[in-house]
């Protein structure tokens, strides 16, 4: 999915959770998706532990719990349409930040697992200015990565974090993506953590909540 195409799918009209400031009374708004057999409700409280007042929770809730049904390393047709309705989720929660005064480069992605790959997927297809992209634990999707994924992310920062032994998420995944990133000239912090296990960790907190920071600094 990218701008322009509407995509009606398995997520499309499940619930937006919200929290922090009131979308109405925000500077900025974190857009948060949530891990496999996980729940919106429960990305609200990892927004807790790195935002700060003046900031909007948004966080799409995927049907039965589950953004695509296989690997993320599976070929993308087989993750259908899971996928494009998880991105249009993402997109319809970034609108609704628009829709209330506050644009796109306010607005921080931050997905755990599935979710840190439906994010990733996400600005890779969307690229422009973001305020950020925190991916915990995951990648870009797909069997193999694209030749090439055209447009600029105009400096976007973006923070990859993840175990150099996690189950589901390869190393050398977590390397591709941060490759592609820095092609798209997004301004790209990796982080490989020795022998952690499938989760997040307390400097990937302190590092989030530093990207999340930065979009109420004048």
């Amino acid at each position: 999915m990218s701008a322009g195409e509407r995509v009606d799918g398995p997520h499309q009209g499940q619930q937006l959770v919200t929290g922090g400031t009131a979308l109405e009374d925000a500077e900025a708004a974190l857009v948060c998706t949530h891990g496999r057999g996980a729940t919106a409700r429960g990305m609200l409280q990892l927004a807790v532990e790195v935002g700060q007042d003046g900031i909007a929770t948004l966080a799409p809730q995927a049907a039965r719990q589950t953004w695509y049904p296989n690997s993320f390393l599976a070929p993308v047709e087989r993750n259908e349409p899971g996928r494009r309705s998880g991105l249009q989720a993402i997109s319809d929660a970034i609108d609704e930040a628009a829709d209330a005064g506050i644009p796109t480069e306010r607005v921080v992605l931050i997905g755990f697992s599935q979710g840190a790959c439906l994010a990733s997927e996400y600005l890779a297809r969307n690229p422009r200015r973001y305020g950020g992209l925190a991916a915990l634990s995951g990648g870009l999707i797909g069997e193999t990565l694209d030749d090439e994924y055209p447009g600029d992310l105009e400096g976007t920062p973006v923070f990859l974090g993840c175990s150099d032994v996690d189950p589901h998420i390869p190393e050398e995944r977590v390397r591709e993506t941060a490759a592609v990133f820095e092609s798209m000239d997004a301004d790209v912090t990796k982080r490989l953590y020795e022998g952690m296990g499938h989760g997040i960790n307390e400097d990937e907190l302190a590092a989030v909540s530093e990207l999340v920071a930065a979009l109420t600094d004048d």
